[in-house]
């Protein structure tokens, strides 16, 4: 019987390739920038009115500033033995207009424009992997859709909610999309992201300079501090990526921002690395100014487990009989993934269609790998015994 219904899954995903593409030009042609909660909101209706189309249903979690989250779930007959969560976010990282500009196109097996990779095609292929269950007969174990909007800045907004739909989950499945080579991603770094501003004190650099407290010459030595926390060792990086400052060549600044970012591994203590970068930030250095932290962000970390590698392996068989071949990667950037495995939750990410260049205007997503993807992640979950 599972032989049966797992070739049915095959089957049902290979004949919706063309529906798939049509929805994953749909979803790119919508601007739907992390900071635009309007446009969010409208790919979560989309997706919310193509899971209600399968008779699958639906809850939207309502957030007052960032794009509407989207879940489905479809019941299973060994529920309280575990669930499966496949993992999304809706937002991307570019403004208002873009889609406009640079839309949807294709070129041979390759897809391009805003958002194509990272991760609309996930967001394609985890619907029709849950719609694909809920047209053969459903899965043993529960299986549960969620769409968020807020991801590609830490997910401030919608954390509680991936964490809280993820506690107790035989395994979780995010959508982000498959690395160039083709592998999946088994670990990952976390990430803090800091905005901070110092103060100083105005004065004429000509006239009377000594009147002055250079909130600039401030950023500049708290800069090479916050380098010098840096531990490629430990597998620390940090990074001020931005600076801006002051108000003429020829006044003493009493005013500059900056943006730190940082990476860690599993197993650095966060709290600690917090506490040396705010007391970096906030010393008064030159005498007379000050720094403060205005907003943080903060992405979890991926840990590789035992139960993680159980996922892969399984993963991995249905890859194979699908036609490819796969590894874990582990990587430096950060995604939802480690809020999901922060909560005890086997996670396997990058699980999507194959792409790159992401965050940029050279984003592509193999449409090729598409279907494939979609295959293999439903012959997984089918393997999956209840806990």
């Amino acid at each position: 019987m599972k032989a049966t219904q797992e070739r049915a899954l095959a089957d049902w995903l290979r004949r919706r390739e063309p529906a798939m593409l049509e929805l994953l030009e749909a979803l790119v042609n919508m601007d739907s920038g992390s900071s635009d909660k309007g446009n969010v909101d409208q790919v979560g209706l989309r997706l919310e009115a193509a899971l209600r189309e399968a008779g699958i249903a639906t809850v939207r979690h309502p957030l007052p500033e960032h794009g509407d989250c989207v879940s489905g779930e479809l019941p299973g007959a060994c529920a309280g033995q575990g669930h499966v969560l496949l993992l999304g976010h809706m937002d991307t990282v570019f403004p208002p207009g873009t889609a406009q500009a640079r839309p949807f196109r294709v070129d041979g097996r390759t897809a391009y424009g805003p958002g194509v990779a990272d991760m609309k095609a996930g967001l394609v292929m985890n619907l029709f992997v849950v719609r694909a269950f809920a047209e053969v007969g459903g899965n043993p174990l529960p299986l549960r859709v969620l769409f968020t909007g807020d991801e590609e800045i830490a997910s401030p907004a919608s954390r509680g909610l991936t964490q809280d739909m993820a506690r107790g989950a035989r395994a979780v499945f995010n959508a982000e999309p498959g690395r160039p080579t083709g592998n999946v991603v088994t670990g990952r770094k976390g990430a803090l992201f800091m905005d901070f501003e110092i103060r100083g004190v105005a004065a004429h650099s000509g006239v009377n300079p000594e009147q002055g407290a250079s909130a600039i010459e401030a950023l500049a030595r708290k800069t090479m501090a916050l380098h010098g926390l840096a531990d490629p060792g430990r597998g620390v990086s940090t990074n001020v990526g931005t600076v801006s400052g002051g108000m003429s060549v020829n006044t003493v600044a009493d005013f500059a921002r900056g943006q730190l970012d940082v990476r860690f591994p599993d197993g650095v203590d966060r709290a600690e690395l917090r506490q040396r970068i705010a007391g970096i930030i906030e010393q008064e250095s030159p005498a007379c100014t000050c720094g403060r932290i205005v907003r943080e962000g903060l992405f979890l970390p991926l840990a590789t487990t035992a139960m993680t590698l159980d996922v892969l392996a399984r993963y991995q068989d249905a890859a194979r009989e699908t036609g490819f071949s796969v590894e874990g990667e582990y990587t430096g950037g950060s995604a939802d993934s480690g809020l999901t495995s922060a909560v005890g939750a086997p996670t396997l990410c990058a699980v999507g269609p194959v792409g790159g260049h992401v965050h940029t205007d050279r984003e592509y997503c193999r449409l090729d790998s598409l279907v494939p993807r979609a295959q293999a992640l439903a012959l997984a979950i089918a393997r999956l015994e209840p806990a």
